[in-house]
């Protein structure tokens, strides 16, 4: 309960029923009042309506039985509630004027004496009220116990006035005014529970997905990178615009924060792959130094750290991702020509033949210029570590207008399955290898739209690979450029 109070829920709540009540309280209170006018209205209209019944009796006859059974035709007369004050029955003549009119209107009022009119009913307003209802002309009311006195003047002829009584009792005035406030309090109360369970709903959707975003949040946060907020089904659905927003870029910085973490993962194995390049020469060297102390030293610390390159290797590509999209770009044949003059020198001491052809024109490609280095020496490197020494090689270089293809071939024995030689990445590719080189390789030309293919030379009739680097969303039949050079061609003339 505790958590609740200071939630979001029970804020919206809070300000639901505010909102709610004090709309409800300037509707409802004006309402209640305006019954309440009503209820009092209505029962002075009523005792009016009833003072009106007995004036055609009245205006016929003043015999006091008559007026009696007429009061008890009455509602109010039956329930006692109704007085007739009649005026005496000598009248004043015609000659008499405004002073025979005074004198009857004053027996009206039942002064005392042999002059004052009859009374019929039960009588509770006091008789100066009385006389003063039938002087004036008028009625009005007056407040007597336990209600209120309509008096009603009623003239008999000419010169003679009656004022009949009506008895309003406080119930009446109230009458059905408790039951009203009841029913519209309870419309109230309903109004304000209807919105309490509205904004329940609305701040349990809102609370829902703050949530599920802060529990994405703690999870990416504790090293569960595929964790992600659902943005489609009924769930998100039923989200806040803002609340989709934030999901959908949560999203977008969770799988930038993958990138850029298998991106560098990438690069710290591409990076020890390319140590390896230079540890392979090193250990061709060493080999040849002969028998001795000095010579085991130096071979026994080249293996131990091609040793420690292989384990970076392996723990950076433990979880590999793809890299993200390289934009430089760089002049394939350039690289080539540099990375095959450096692996030149290796071959003339091992007495391998080697050729180079058509990296003698500019050939961009959109990669960087380090990777495109690091992926030559891969697989040349891959040529001197799984042939004998003395086997010839080859590299072609084939370019288009949409794609550049980069062919290695050797004279060795080729691949005996090329397409387990292409899941080494998976597994391991012999003793002194990580298994990563051609795995490197099919990575950079997947980049750029290209491929890698394994086969067999048909030159050479070893192994060949085929690096195919997409460089332009055209496509046309490669063709071979420049010419072949190189020291101690195969295929020199």
């Amino acid at each position: 309960m505790r958590r609740l109070r200071h939630s979001l829920r029970w804020a919206l709540i809070k300000a639901a029923v505010a909102g709610t009540t004090m709309v409800a309280l300037a509707f409802l209170i004006p309402l209640g009042l305006m019954v309440q006018q009503t209820a009092r209205d209505r029962a002075f209209t009523a005792a009016e309506r009833q003072a009106a019944a007995l004036g055609p009796a009245l205006a016929i006859t003043t015999d006091q039985d008559a007026i009696a059974r007429a009061v008890a035709s009455t509602d109010a007369g039956a329930q006692g509630r109704m007085a007739v004050h009649l005026p005496p029955a000598e009248a004043a003549g015609a000659a008499g004027g405004m002073a025979a009119a005074t004198a009857a209107t004053a027996a009206t009022v039942g002064a005392p004496g042999p002059a004052a009119g009859a009374t019929i009913g039960e009588v509770r307003a006091l008789d100066a009220d009385v006389a003063s209802a039938g002087g004036q002309g008028r009625s009005f009311t007056v407040q007597v116990p336990g209600g209120y006195a309509l008096l009603q003047p009623v003239a008999v002829d000419t010169v003679r006035t009656a004022v009949v009584e009506v008895f309003v009792a406080d119930g009446d005035l109230t009458r059905g005014v408790a039951t009203a406030w009841q029913v519209l309090s309870g419309v109230a109360l309903g109004l304000v529970a209807v919105s309490v369970l509205v904004a329940d709903r609305m701040g349990a959707r809102i609370v829902g997905s703050a949530r599920r975003l802060a529990a994405a949040a703690r999870a990416l946060g504790a090293g569960d990178l595929a964790v992600r907020v659902p943005v489609d089904g009924r769930r998100a659905a039923d989200s806040p615009e803002e609340l989709r927003e934030a999901a959908h870029a949560f999203n977008a910085m969770a799988d930038r924060v993958v990138h850029l973490l298998a991106a560098e993962r990438e690069l710290a194995a591409d990076l020890s792959h390319r140590l390896r390049t230079p540890l392979t020469v090193l250990r061709l060297n060493a080999a040849s130094l002969g028998e001795g102390d000095a010579a085991d030293a130096t071979r026994h610390a080249v293996a131990q750290l091609e040793r420690e390159v292989d384990q970076i290797i392996r723990s950076a590509r433990r979880a590999p991702e793809d890299a993200p999209a390289v934009t430089v770009g760089c002049d394939a044949a350039e690289v080539i020509r540099e990375r095959v003059g450096f692996w030149s020198a290796l071959a003339e001491d091992e007495g391998r033949r080697w050729q180079l052809a058509g990296a003698d024109r500019e050939t961009p490609v959109p990669v960087q210029r380090g990777d495109l280095a690091a992926a030559v020496d891969a697989l040349l490197g891959n040529v001197f570590r799984h042939t004998v020494v003395g086997t010839a090689f080859s590299v072609d270089v084939l370019a288009t207008g949409s794609s550049v293809i980069v062919l290695v071939g050797d004279a060795g024995p080729g691949f005996t399955d090329p397409e387990a030689a292409l899941k080494r990445g998976e597994g391991h590719g012999g003793e002194g290898s990580t298994g990563l080189g051609l795995d490197i390789v099919r990575k950079l030309a997947e980049a750029t739209g290209g491929d890698l293919a394994l086969g067999r030379s048909a030159v050479l009739g070893g192994a060949e690979t085929r690096l195919r680097l997409r460089a332009r969303p055209d496509g046309t039949t490669p063709t071979r450029v420049g010419r072949r050079r190189g020291r101690g061609s195969l295929f020199a003339r």
